[in-house]
């Protein structure tokens, strides 16, 4: 067969895709290192004395708009307000 036929071509796909799932592979790996790294911080920030539950809501509040945020908090005092929390 030629090189042009479809033995060629399976191989460079077979070659192909071994590589995307190598990739995605290490990224996974990568991915788990970073979560570790994240829990070694929030063992050592609780270490300290912080809330790491607090610091979990803070670090997702900076991920968000301020507008947001603003129009959340005052939908949740009117819910508080209305099953009298205040």
């Amino acid at each position: 067969m030629d090189e042009t036929g479809p033995d060629t071509s399976y191989r460079v796909t077979a070659n192909e895709l071994r590589q995307f799932v190598e990739r995605f592979e290490r990224l996974e790996q990568e991915k788990k290192d970073i979560a570790d790294q994240q829990k070694e911080v929030m063992a050592e920030a609780k270490s300290r004395g912080y809330d790491t539950k607090v610091m979990r809501k803070v670090i997702a509040l900076r991920k968000r708009e301020p507008d947001d945020i603003a129009e959340e908090e005052a939908v949740l005092e009117m819910y508080k307000e209305a099953l009298g929390m205040q």
